[in-house]
């Protein structure tokens, strides 16, 4: 075990909270700060995590000296601004998915880690659950031969509120950014490259949000993905992997699993099963001190060029359904 990681939580919501939680489980981490534009969430936040020092602004936090990493949880349209405000100031960073608004503001942030040598890092917490990485495992050993499609759905059903995050346009509401950022990762996980051909159908709600989606991805070698997001819809919520030889399944929700199963034509389905120590937002925390303490400035699991890539897809999916961000 290397160092302990101090931790900065910039953003007190919900995800900032699970992502708290699951640190409580790790020898090697401890929440030094919290920040947020309010001095009184601060306290708060801080008084139901045991956290030393409370800061009523993001300024505060990033410049805190007792913090090593600043775990980013605010709206997707804050994101590049926050990241680079904390890059600039010297720490590490985990931030949300989706990475950023769209790709050039991805670069941009890529751009400041490397030019800082710093530690930089999206935080999609599904790619290190041990479940997922026993899919993973699987697909390298060959187990299922060639993977060809993937399929996966992210969707549930919100009442529309105009004034929330997820339908405002000015904080990059709507189903791709919120939920279809972990299919298209997820898919772009199991094909390790960019897909060459992207197209999709979206449904723009009242508050001009992308309220369902279906797309489809096709990549370098005939592989493809059936994909769909909502957040006006449930659905089931599960991905599989087809390949030559067998499939991989993750159940609902497989965002969040805890099992994956491998199933081969003529043999019986072999179930692994891996419950969380707390969580499951424990192990991207893992992997983040396992870099720091190893040297490394990126991720191998949660490359930065892939992050980019994904922003690509998004961008594209985006711009054939005619929507824009007012902060684009």
């Amino acid at each position: 075990m290397g160092k302990t990681i101090r931790w900065g939580i910039l953003g007190t919501g919900t995800i900032a909270r699970k992502f708290t939680t699951g640190l409580r489980v790790l020898d090697d981490a401890v929440v030094m700060a919290v920040g947020s534009r309010r001095q009184g969430s601060a306290d708060e936040f801080a008084r139901e995590f045991d956290v030393p020092n409370r800061h009523g602004s993001y300024e505060a936090l990033v410049s805190d000296p007792e913090v090593d990493v600043i775990y980013i949880a605010t709206p997707h349209s804050l994101h590049r601004d926050n990241a680079l405000l904390a890059l600039e100031s010297g720490k590490a960073v985990l931030c949300e998915k989706p990475f950023t608004i769209n790709r050039a503001e991805a670069e941009e942030i890529v751009a400041m880690a490397r030019a800082e040598k710093r530690f930089l890092m999206e935080a999609m917490w599904t790619r290190f659950l041990p479940a997922v990485t026993q899919a993973r495992r699987w697909i390298t050993e060959g187990r299922i031969g060639d993977p060809r499609l993937v399929q996966a759905d992210f969707g549930f059903r919100a009442e529309i509120n105009e004034e929330g995050r997820l339908f405002a346009p000015a904080y990059g509401g709507g189903g791709l950014l919120d939920v279809g950022v972990y299919v298209i990762s997820f898919a772009s996980m199991v094909f390790g490259t960019a897909p060459d051909r992207v197209t999709g159908l979206a449904n723009l709600g009242e508050t001009g949000v992308d309220e369902q989606a279906v797309m489809a991805l096709g990549y370098p070698g005939g592989g493809m993905a059936s994909l769909s997001c909502a957040i006006r819809t449930t659905t089931e919520q599960t991905a599989r992997i087809y390949g030559t030889e067998g499939m991989i399944c993750l159940p609902n929700p497989f965002w969040s699993t805890t099992e994956a199963t491998l199933a081969i034509a003529g043999k019986a389905p072999e179930t692994r099963r891996f419950p969380h120590r707390a969580n499951g937002y424990e192990y991207q925390a893992e992997e983040v001190a396992a870099c720091i303490n190893g040297g490394r400035l990126e991720s191998k699991i949660m490359p930065l060029e892939e992050s980019i890539r994904v922003m690509e897809t998004m961008d594209q999916l985006r711009g054939q359904w005619g929507l824009k961000y007012p902060v684009e």
